[in-house]
């Protein structure tokens, strides 16, 4: 839906409120009027039913508005006396228009001074469960998520089994496109395995991107900082065609809203307006190469060749901090380790029972179909790739046929144009085109582990409507069954070996319990 669309619909609504409680509010002592006009009737609401005049906000805020529509009705049924069980159910099952029974056939009366708490206890923890789901999917929605890391794609700087806090507000909140969803979850409901969100599944053509009726535009609260070079982040996938992230499909579009494409975290190695390159695995940003926080550890892939036949891979592996896996790939026990980071090599290297380590590099020229822009044109393979620019939001950029594959889903796909090419010329909404500027700032994400991550090197560019939020804090970490005691509350970013504060942020939690029952008592006996 557009705005205008939206627009329309949320006077639909005003007026069905207003021609369903005009006469309750009069009972209120207000005026017939006040039902109508939009805001401002929510404000005389919270009045009538005597909640803080805040809660408007909290109608308009997607996802949470689904969990205040059904307070609000059952409030109002409350204000003029409809306490029981059954004008609970009734107001809720009917979507609000028991109001519409309160406002015309029954015979209700206004009571001012309501007692707000709950009659018994049974609705004393449905309040408490209500507004403690709202305030935690507005801190989940607009404020902080968790996460948990899944792969060793950032190994060394995060690794798998931690469990994040991602910032919303770093970089801005984003107003959740999917208006009517499940709180809290993303696009699976846990357990039953249905989807979490109100979708339409039909498709004019698997060319086009998901729709879904109740879909709200790209909006975001301003951040207080862009995104920068090398940074962590959290980010929907662009071309998200998946339930399984080895089932990877460029070829084809999306079939998720944007903010139920599947979550993933990468580090920022080029920002809009970078050129960027990659030269034997490693990245060049305007032709300097990229310096890594010191936090940060490359890794690579390498063929192993052992001198003897008691060769023990898993015993060096644990040995030497060696992240994924390893293999035996031939009949000379030539075994494949999937990364090793420098510091890692330079140890496993002098080892006495090897005889040669070599890196698992492609030869530059040699093209991967895998690889962006997946165009016979581009020899490009994860080693050797580039280089290309990152578009930055309102820079121009001639386009021809030759660097169209760069840059043809940035055009269609994420900045909603229709592209055709008639021979060598190229029409954008159907005119003739030589230059393109772009609606929005790209993004070039990339994992650590250079040789084991699924990145922009598969699907290319991430738009900034894609990007969810920042990592900042590591709050547990488990190494399957183990904890990582030492990872417990650190910081992601930051110089030097991370520190913990879990000692001292269980210290704050005691002398807080013990101030709250040393401030209860105070109160008890005053």
């Amino acid at each position: 839906m557009t705005l205008t669309q939206w627009f329309i619909f949320i006077l639909i609504i005003q007026v069905i409120h207003g021609l369903g409680t005009w006469k309750l509010y009069i009972k209120a002592g207000k005026q017939a009027w006040e039902a109508f006009v939009p805001i401002y009737n929510g404000i005389i609401l919270m009045k009538i039913i005597n909640r803080p005049v805040w809660w408007v906000i909290l109608l308009f805020l997607p996802i949470v508005n689904l969990i205040m529509f059904p307070v609000i009705w059952v409030e109002t049924a409350r204000s003029f006396g409809k306490n029981q069980t059954a004008d609970t159910l009734l107001a809720v099952i009917s979507l609000g228009f028991y109001n519409y029974y309160l406002n015309y056939v029954a015979d209700v009366n206004y009571i001012e001074n309501r007692s707000l708490n709950p009659k018994t206890t049974s609705g004393d923890w449905i309040s408490s469960i209500l507004f403690a789901i709202v305030a935690a999917t507005i801190v989940h929605t607009y404020i902080i998520q968790p996460f948990t890391i899944p792969s060793s794609s950032l190994e060394k700087s995060l690794l798998v089994g931690d469990f994040l806090f991602v910032s919303k507000f770093h970089y801005g909140a984003r107003v959740p496109m999917t208006t009517v969803a499940a709180p809290m979850v993303h696009d699976t409901i846990p357990v039953i395995g249905s989807k979490s969100y109100l979708f339409d599944d039909h498709y004019e053509d698997r060319k086009t991107s998901f729709k879904n009726k109740f879909q709200l535009p790209y909006l975001r609260f301003p951040g207080f900082e862009d995104i920068e070079r090398n940074d962590i982040v959290v980010f929907n996938q662009p071309a998200d065609t998946l339930l399984d992230m080895n089932k990877f499909k460029p070829d084809r579009n999306y079939y998720k809203p944007i903010d139920k494409k599947t979550n993933l975290v990468k580090r920022c190695v080029g920002v809009a307006g970078d050129t960027l390159e990659v030269r034997n695995g490693f990245v060049y940003i305007n032709g300097k190469k990229n310096e890594l926080p010191d936090r940060a550890h490359l890794q690579f892939s390498y063929f192993v060749q052992p001198k003897t036949n008691q060769f023990n891979p898993a015993y060096l592996k644990e040995r030497y901090d060696i992240t994924d896996g390893f293999g035996i790939i031939n009949h000379e026990n030539t075994y494949y380790f999937s990364a090793i980071s420098d510091e890692a090599l330079a140890k496993f290297k002098n080892n006495p029972n090897v005889v040669s380590i070599t890196p698992n590099i492609q030869e530059k020229g040699l093209r991967d179909p895998n690889i962006f822009p997946h165009d016979p044109a581009y020899n490009w393979n994860v080693d050797f790739f580039g280089p290309l620019y990152i578009p930055e939001q309102g820079k121009s950029i001639a386009i021809t046929v030759e660097n169209l594959p760069l840059y043809k889903r940035v055009i269609t796909e994420y900045e909603g144009n229709d592209l055709k090419v008639q021979g060598n010329q190229i029409l954008i909404n159907g005119e003739v085109a030589t230059n393109y500027t772009f609606k929005q700032n790209y993004y070039w994400m990339m994992g650590d582990n250079r040789h084991n991550s699924i990145d922009a090197r598969a699907w290319g560019f991430v738009p900034f409507d894609h990007v969810v939020g920042k990592p900042v804090f590591i709050w547990m970490s488990w190494d399957g069954a183990k904890a990582r005691w030492d990872r417990f509350f650190t910081t992601v970013s930051g110089e030097g070996k991370a520190t913990s504060f879990l000692i001292p942020f269980l210290i704050l939690l005691l002398v807080w319990f013990g101030f709250s029952k040393w401030r209860n008592h105070k109160k008890l006996n005053s």
